[in-house]
């Protein structure tokens, strides 16, 4: 066994996750190391590739963090983790070679070197997890990194959140009991578990059993009752939670804050702030830069073609709704013949659409009719991912039909969204697609990061642009 256990599970569970952290950065840099000799034949190692090992090493710890990749109750199933394994550690090969061309270093590093080192790395990432969810999965049917739990208030509030634990299947939490400060009208046991005490009891109880935490379920409204429950709790050696209020089951968890010293439950805050605004910007600037740069010969070829099968100019305007719902005009190629699109006409293009020239119904099917918009990206008025900018008429048709549609505009419209590389495009002839594709967009907004846009951009090209639905 090389995983470390102490007497509390919780502390065993935190070792293991820092010694975790230490081995992905030694796997980074070992494997750097190897490459270099593979290549090479020697170790006097420049202090350039030093200098990359180190940038390597602090991506890897914070993308992996980010990705979720530290969290316990998923290393005991290495199949969870391949997917985010290959996806970090993709970001971070990428960052490392955007970094290297902008900072003009790239040239100063082998090209076998780079890819040995990305290569050697993701391989030993997979063993060093592979191995930690083994060694995990033996020592859960031992009873090791199992916290035990115990509950004080045998009352509503205590039987929903017992109710709520037996909802996560392995979650790695074990009632050892409940208790409550009641002596009296007390039931017998709470959705099976036994009532075995008061909280005198459970001091008594703690000092012969293991307890690694105690949740405080009762009414917040009992304040000096709480108070003189906690202040017997402080002579344990236990972690102490207070269960939220009853509404708090039906609330997003966005965990808390305080305003002057008073604890508060965050329930909504902006998607996007401080140096995540930072880091999507230049995200958007950089990305859409380069995918203009490469792309310039294919934007020439797609306007000569425009050109030659129907008159008309290249390019399409349409009013849209973006962030804050502020209008702007998104830019497309032309794939309808001029004049098909009379005012106030806001039919979606249809199968078949007779409206649609032949070079269009080819852009609409690869999506490429789409590529305008990355000069939307470098105006500010869009972002490489995000909700798909809908026309201001389809905007307050849905804004009536989808209580929450318009938290679609919390961020910048996309190009491209975690909607649409799940298959939810093109025309919506129902107000139920409406809804799913809301959804999605929504789960976007609310779990977005760097790793997830890169996802997203990652996924695009194989299951985003190509589908069924685009015509």
């Amino acid at each position: 066994m090389f995983l470390p256990r102490t007497s509390f599970a919780s502390d065993s569970r935190k070792l293991t996750l820092g010694l975790l952290r230490v081995a992905d950065c030694v796997v980074v840099v070992v494997a750097g190391v190897i490459a270099y000799w593979i290549r090479h034949g020697d170790l006097d190692i420049p202090d350039v590739y030093l200098a990359a090992f180190a940038i390597g090493v602090v991506l890897t710890a914070n993308y992996m963090h980010l990705s979720g990749l530290y969290a316990f109750p998923n290393l005991r199933d290495f199949s969870i983790e391949f997917g985010a394994l290959v996806t970090t550690w993709g970001a971070v090969a990428v960052s490392l070679l955007a970094l290297g061309y902008l900072t003009k270093y790239s040239e100063q590093y082998s090209r076998v070197w780079a890819i040995a080192w990305f290569a050697l790395s993701l391989m030993g990432l997979f063993a060093v997890r592979y191995a930690v969810a083994l060694e995990i999965r033996q020592q859960i049917s031992r009873g090791y990194f199992q916290i035990n739990l115990a509950v004080i208030g045998a009352g509503d509030y205590g039987k929903r959140f017992i109710q709520h634990l037996a909802g996560w299947q392995d979650s790695g939490y074990r009632i050892v009991g409940v208790f409550d400060p009641r002596k009296t009208r007390v039931p017998p046991s709470v959705e099976g578990f036994p009532v075995l005490g008061t909280v005198d009891d459970l001091i008594q109880f703690v000092r012969r059993e293991r307890v690694d935490e105690i949740v405080i379920a009762l009414p917040w409204r009992a304040g000096a009752h709480l108070q003189a429950i906690l202040a017997k709790l402080k002579m344990i050696a236990a972690d102490v939670k207070l269960c939220p209020d009853a509404v708090a089951f039906e609330l997003p968890n966005l965990g808390y804050d305080q305003i002057i010293g008073v604890p508060m439950l965050k329930i909504f805050e902006r998607p996007v702030t401080g140096w995540g605004t930072v880091v999507k910007a230049v995200e958007d600037r950089v990305l859409a830069s380069l995918f203009l740069l490469f792309l310039a010969p294919l934007f020439g070829l797609i306007a000569l073609a425009i050109k030659l099968d129907s008159p008309g100019p290249v390019l399409f305007r349409q009013k849209r709704y973006g962030f804050n719902n502020n209008e702007f005009s998104v830019l497309k190629f032309r794939t309808m013949r001029e004049g098909a699109i009379e005012p106030g006409d806001v039919r979606q293009a249809q199968r078949r659409d007779p409206r649609v020239t032949r070079v269009g119904a080819l852009l609409r099917q690869t999506s490429l009719d789409e590529l305008p918009q990355l000069m939307n990206v470098l105006r500010g008025e869009m972002s490489l991912v995000g909700p798909r900018p809908h026309a201001v008429a389809h905007n307050l048709q849905y804004a009536n039909l989808i209580d929450e549609y318009l938290g679609r505009h919390r961020v910048k419209p996309g190009i491209t969204g975690w909607a649409q590389v799940n298959g939810l495009r093109g025309e919506t002839e129902s107000p139920d697609l409406m809804r799913l594709r809301v959804q999605h967009d929504l789960y976007y907004i609310e779990n977005w990061s760097l790793l997830f846009d890169l996802k997203v951009i990652f996924l695009t090209p194989f299951v985003g642009m190509v589908h069924r639905n685009a015509y």
